[in-house]
């Protein structure tokens, strides 16, 4: 079963990055991801009720799945959605593959989940891989501010999926079902995109084009209802390091879609970069220490 959602997981977001480019045009970026999160709110609260797939919840946990919604439906979205503007959409699929090493470093500060020797080699490796990714930009556009702030906002968008992660992690201790708080987490996130909505007078456009609606469809339904849950089960299942592990391999997905319509060029930076991102990733997962002596040193 596990192995059936990371493959469908692989393929559902690596598609999603192009989808999100497709999003910008007339419409406000809060708007769009608000339309996102309404219908695919909407679809999950349909399928609840109609299958009884919902708990009652405490006033506490609605608490906690309030911040879940607005760090995994708000907040990092409008970091990605942002990055978007400035560097490829599969760059910035790359920087999310980080979201394992996010996840690792607040594991150990929130539930003191150890780190071993594996971990801290596969987080150089894949700091490095980064570096290699935006090296070739960041040589021919002389530092542009574009690609700075690309990074920037993939990197603000990560850590928020990562403590949407350790508040998911907390309310599945407390025995709320992934699909619940799945649910319940994107109104709130819903209501959080229109205060910002109204704080900044954005109007709610729309288009009509193939383009934005398709898009907008596949980003809610897919990617956020199918999506979110299968990746929070995994995060029940296999713990959240395990399970962002997915995010290492959906950027050969995303990046071939960016090959394709936003011509992204592949370099040798940009390839040598993803062969460490992964390999550090993989590194992380890696149960058996590497280094036996490093392991009795660092325990």
């Amino acid at each position: 079963m596990s192995v059936f959602l990371y493959i469908l997981m692989i393929f559902l977001w690596g598609l999603s990055w192009i989808a999100i480019k497709w999003q910008h045009g007339d419409v406000p970026m809060e708007v769009s991801i608000f339309y996102r999160f309404a219908v695919a709110a909407i679809v999950m609260l349909v399928i609840g009720k109609l299958w009884k797939k919902l708990q009652p919840i405490t006033r506490r946990d609605q608490y906690f799945i309030g911040l879940q919604g607005v760090c995994l439906f708000c907040c990092n979205f409008l970091a990605f959605y942002s990055a978007t503007l400035y560097i490829p959409s599969g760059l910035v699929a790359v920087l999310m593959a980080t979201a394992p090493i996010f996840n690792a470093v607040h594991s150990r500060l929130f539930y003191g989940t150890q780190t071993n020797a594996n971990f801290w080699f596969g987080a150089v490796l894949g700091l490095m891989g980064i570096s290699l990714l935006f090296a070739g930009d960041l040589l021919t556009t002389n530092w542009s501010p574009d690609t700075l702030l690309g990074l920037m906002f993939s990197l603000i968008g990560t850590w928020c999926f990562s403590i949407g992660n350790m508040l998911s992690i907390r309310n599945t201790k407390h025995n709320v079902a992934p699909f619940t708080a799945n649910c319940y987490a994107m109104f709130y996130g819903c209501g959080a995109l229109l205060l910002i909505i109204w704080g900044r007078g954005l109007s709610f456009e729309f288009s009509m084009t193939t383009q934005y609606v398709g898009s907008l469809m596949y980003l809610a339904i897919p990617a956020s209802v199918l999506g979110f849950t299968c990746y929070l089960m995994l995060v029940d299942k296999l713990g959240a390091s395990n399970a962002a592990y997915i995010l290492v391999l959906t950027p050969i997905v995303a990046l071939s879609a960016s090959a394709i319509y936003e011509n992204y060029q592949w370099t040798s930076y940009s390839t040598l970069g993803l062969v460490l991102v992964m390999l550090g990733n993989v590194l992380i997962q890696r149960k058996r220490a590497l280094f036996p002596v490093w392991k009795q040193r660092l325990s």
